[in-house]
């Protein structure tokens, strides 16, 4: 944390051209101020001072990021990843002004009321209008945020839309083999079983994969079609809340009729052989192979993989409903969370606190959240009827999140308000059709949007946990593959469970969800 004279900031600037900024109605100081951050993740292990976001936002507030990352080398393609590098941050004793990280709230919460970090209310409602503006509209956001002490410790990172992922099939399979569109979890498994036996791709070979996903969890979230449920919010294999209870799925009814069919599609081969090993490179290789049937995926991405038909004669890959389950209840799992757990916190040797809540503020102001979300005005998009419109030349650099990525927007360890407009101008017909057909009807969930315990309830979940999510997957993926029965083992199972402290768990869960949401 140092103040730059004018001129070496200026020449800190000069590797990269950003526009002219000439009211500076944003500036935060009246002399460049240097502050230092720590930034984990893993498609941005360290923080970058060249890219243009950085650049632009120097130019706009005064205030200029320095990369002080402890553990940028560290793996950090996993949640331990990045909480391994907070920890050796933290066991360093160096603690950056600025601490940005995915996964950072349960970190915060729990090392900000012991001092490692500032505490933040009366700063964004002294010096934060724009955070605080948000807040008020959304109280229920404000409540996840704080530790159990009532303070909030770290501006998050908030997405935007409603819909993520959905289910996608491939419609010209459906056509070939003289099929329809399934509409519940009995003509799925039908349609699956067909893409399976009667050569949908016309090669001859008996090679299709049926169901396929390059998350294995998304398979999970398979138990869903049985009225089960996985995956109580974006992060897989997390707690959700039924009846104003704090549960887990893993331990339902339906979750168990989930596993057994899923067990029962995975021996009949309607489900990749390589579901858990095969890893992200299964939706390029099996679509571009003319192999893969159906995934649930996200819109987007997913919608664009029909530029396969220049290669590929007739592929038509769509999105369908949620098929219905049994009961004929139809549910979309997956959604964009309201609040996640990432963004970034004020490390409590920072001397400059209202400055840097401040500098956080500015990417809630108009200019800072497009700057967050779009890039630079001129070298990433250009205003379009008062509207950030992406350049042609932008598009097509290739995948736009990775291009964002590399100039510095869209970062997740940054606390900042996502404009879902970023992703609809990428957004291709099928992905966009998609996401009209799933506002026909009420198919997604509320997601649990955690919470934060005290020092006691710290330790139980640190006790206990990690041994039980675990022992839950080992039991999860051996039924799957086979290796047990889950209908046989399944009052064992609930045992050992409770034997290893999950109803202990459960209870200070409920604890915490009572206190921070006002939930009875």
């Amino acid at each position: 944390m140092r103040k730059l004279s004018l001129l070496a900031a200026l020449l800190a600037g000069s590797a990269v051209t950003t526009p002219t900024f000439a009211d500076g109605h944003l500036m935060i100081v009246d002399e460049p101020l240097e502050l230092t951050i720590q930034m984990n993740h893993a498609r941005y292990p360290i923080y970058e001072e060249s890219w243009p976001v950085e650049q632009a936002a120097r130019e706009l507030t005064g205030i200029h990021l320095i990369n002080d990352t402890v553990g940028a080398n560290m793996r950090t393609d996993e949640n331990t990843g990045r909480t391994e590098a907070l920890n050796l941050m933290l066991a360093s004793g160096n603690i950056p002004d600025i601490v940005g990280s995915s996964r950072i709230r349960d970190f915060v919460n729990q090392f900000g009321p012991e001092g490692a970090f500032v505490p933040l209310n009366d700063l964004i409602e002294e010096h934060a209008p724009n955070i605080a503006a948000y807040y008020a509209e959304r109280p229920d956001i404000e409540a996840a945020v704080k530790a159990a002490d009532g303070q909030m410790y770290y501006v998050p990172y908030l997405p935007d839309g409603k819909y993520g992922r959905a289910f996608w099939i491939r419609t010209d399979w459906l056509d070939a083999l003289g099929l329809e569109m399934p509409e519940t979890v009995d003509e799925y498994e039908a349609v699956l079983r067909a893409f399976k036996t009667q050569d949908p791709n016309g090669n001859g070979e008996a090679d299709e994969v049926p169901f396929f996903a390059r998350q294995w969890p998304e398979l999970i979230r398979l138990v869903t079609l049985w009225d089960g449920r996985a995956h109580g919010s974006d992060t897989y294999h997390d707690f959700l809340v039924e009846d104003g209870q704090v549960t887990h799925g893993y331990i339902g009814e339906g979750y168990r009729e989930g596993v057994k069919n899923l067990a029962r599609w995975y021996s009949d081969g309607l489900i990749d052989a390589e579901i858990f090993t095969r890893g992200s490179s299964a939706r390029d290789f099996l679509l571009s192979e003319n192999l893969g049937g159906a995934t649930h995926d996200w819109f987007a991405s997913t919608g664009g993989y029909n530029s396969l038909s220049e290669k590929i004669d007739g592929f038509k890959w769509e999105a369908m409903l949620p098929p219905a389950s049994p009961s004929g209840r139809r549910i979309e799992e997956h959604r964009r969370i309201l609040v996640k757990p990432d963004g970034w916190a004020i490390g409590h040797t920072n001397e400059n606190v209202v400055e840097t809540v401040k500098y956080f503020d500015f990417f809630f102001t108009e200019e800072g959240r497009r700057l967050a979300n779009f890039g630079v005005e001129g070298q990433h998009y250009e205003m379009v009827d008062g509207k950030p419109v992406f350049t042609e030349e932008f598009l097509a650099q290739g995948p736009v999140n990775r291009s964002l990525y590399q100039a510095g927007a869209q970062l997740q360890a940054r606390g900042y308000f996502q404009d879902y407009d970023y992703e609809w101008q990428w957004t291709n017909e099928f992905a966009k059709a998609g996401i009209e057909l799933y506002e026909q009807g009420d198919y997604l969930i509320p997601d649990f949007l955690g919470v934060a315990f005290t020092a006691d309830e710290q330790q139980v979940y640190d006790r206990t946990w990690n041994s039980i999510r675990d022992y839950m997957l080992e039991r999860q993926q051996s039924w799957i593959l086979g290796n047990g029965d889950v209908e046989a083992d399944w009052d064992d199972y609930l045992a050992q469970l409770d034997e290893m402290g999950l109803q202990e768990l459960l209870a200070v869960m409920q604890s915490a969800y009572e206190r921070q949401y006002g939930a009875k």
